[in-house]
């Protein structure tokens, strides 16, 4: 029986190591087979290719969607294309491998940039908006990134004696795209795994269109795809840490322990508060074809991580993990004709989802709502002008807050509300709401912003640390 096996781009960044830690390791002969691997582009790439995730910085892709100067994104993909040939000359010293990867990306950056050329010109006539394809684009450039480090990932193997095989999930030089599940299923059928190491691009190509829905989440679906398809025995993520207790940044490296066993749930939770452990489209699709899924640890091998499971539950109720999000801002919706009235909830939220806002929780009292939203200041503004204009006689507040959660598989712990409370109370953090769902996997505390450090250090100890709490989970 096979696994599925995902590496993320800081960790193929990383080569050197995860090709001893992970690839080869202890393994010999028959041991090196019966694994998928689905790599992600090397740390940056994707960033350089469409645009910086955190600064939001123009790549390739920002700069041909804006369209007024040609010779910026031009320039922009020549930069790619030195990063990518530096990165094969760190990864190759021998001269037919490093040949071999120089062509591979020269030969896909060099397609990419004639097609987009042709693209341009084609555009300029009046009854082709370059607005219609730009998804498209946007496809492609991405899947360079992935095919890059999927390619030098197979050289890099076959030059330490291992069969290894690429699955190139990327459609290039496709005439017609095929189904998502179609795709995939096609691309493994008829690979011997006893005989052969595959690795898989991170980025499929279908007819769907990944990023229309998923955007840069795709490699995580196609990683929980192929699981699916092929009928893993395990899939597994390789991060560059554990599934850990909370931030070892905020709580001290010595106090938090790996979590070893937790269930799809408290995945879920985590994913809600942009801690993903794996995206919750992923994780479904995983649990549908009940697999289950393994956190490790990419520069511990020998650890076995923390596995993930449909049905699991902790033979006693605790606390598993502490985490939460600083990125959140309370939009305060206070009007007295709201009793009774449900249509105030609906249009309101039907108004942040065309915003494309992500609400991380609601709570609601007599004649108020008040919708706990990640976005920009800039976009919270003008949801809140939205929201006056619908509502002329509500009043509405924007506060700055944080989320501190206490996640675990059994949250029924008695007294844990009042031992949060405490916690947080002796911490001289005040509490501006709580919530605790019926299903017990979760509590919310939202505090004030500049209180978010603080409060997950005062939780953790309160409800996690040994010295406060018996019931430590401890790796499985």
């Amino acid at each position: 029986m096979h696994t599925v096996e995902k590496i993320g781009g800081t960790s193929m960044s990383r080569f050197e190591e995860v090709l001893q830690n992970i690839f080869i390791g202890q393994r010999q002969g028959a041991e090196l087979y019966q694994r998928i691997f689905v790599v992600s582009a090397y740390s940056g790439m994707t960033n350089m290719l469409l645009e910086h995730k955190k600064t939001g910085e123009p790549g390739v892709y920002e700069r041909f969607a804006d369209a007024h100067n040609e010779d910026a994104w031009l320039e922009a993909l020549d930069n790619v294309q030195q990063a990518m040939t530096a990165k094969n000359a760190e990864l190759f010293k021998g001269e037919y491998e490093l040949q071999a990867a120089n062509r591979f990306i020269e030969g896909r950056i060099s397609d990419v940039r004639d097609c987009m050329v042709s693209l341009q010109q084609l555009c300029s006539y009046g009854h082709f908006q370059l607005t219609e394809h730009l998804m498209k684009v946007r496809e492609m450039l991405a899947s360079l990134g992935e095919a890059h480090s999927a390619f030098n990932t197979v050289l890099a193997l076959k030059k330490a004696g291992i069969n290894a095989r690429l699955a190139d999930l990327t459609g290039w030089n496709q005439r017609e795209p095929k189904a998502f599940q179609e795709m995939v299923r096609d691309s493994f059928d008829g690979i011997d795994f006893n005989k052969e190491l595959v690795v898989a691009t991170g980025y499929t190509h279908c007819s769907e269109g990944l990023m229309n829905t998923f955007d840069r989440g795709y490699s995580e679906i196609t990683f929980a795809q192929i699981a699916a398809a092929t009928g893993a025995s395990e899939a597994i993520i390789h991060k560059e840490y554990h599934l850990s207790s909370a931030d070892p940044a905020l709580v001290g490296v010595d106090k938090v322990v790996t979590i070893g066993r937790t269930n799809y749930d408290v995945a879920d939770q985590l994913s809600n508060l942009g801690m993903e452990a794996i995206h919750p489209k992923a994780a479904r699709t995983l649990r549908r074809a009940g697999i289950h899924l393994r956190i490790k640890n990419a520069f511990e091998p020998e650890h076995q991580g923390t596995l993930i499971s449909q049905d699991y539950c902790s033979e006693k109720p605790c606390v598993e993990i502490i985490a939460g999000r600083k990125d959140v801002f309370g939009i305060e919706v206070f009007d007295q004709e709201m009793l009774g009235d449900v249509e105030y909830d609906l249009e309101i939220t039907r108004l942040l989802k065309q915003l494309k806002l992500y609400v991380v929780n609601k709570d609601s009292d007599a004649n108020s709502i008040t919708y706990y939203v990640s976005a920009s200041r800039k976009m919270i503004n003008r949801a809140s002008r939205l929201i006056e204009e619908r509502y002329p006689m509500a009043e509405v507040n924007v506060h700055n807050i944080a989320i501190v959660s206490a996640i675990g598989s059994d949250l029924k712990v008695k007294g844990i509300l009042a031992k949060t409370v405490a916690a947080l109370a002796e911490a001289g953090i005040s509490i501006q709401a709580v919530h605790q769902s019926i299903r017990q996997v979760e509590m919310q505390c939202v505090v004030q912003e500049e209180d978010y450090d603080a409060a997950i250090a005062a939780l953790h100890r309160a409800l996690i640390e040994p010295e406060n709490h018996g019931d430590v989970i401890v790796a499985a």
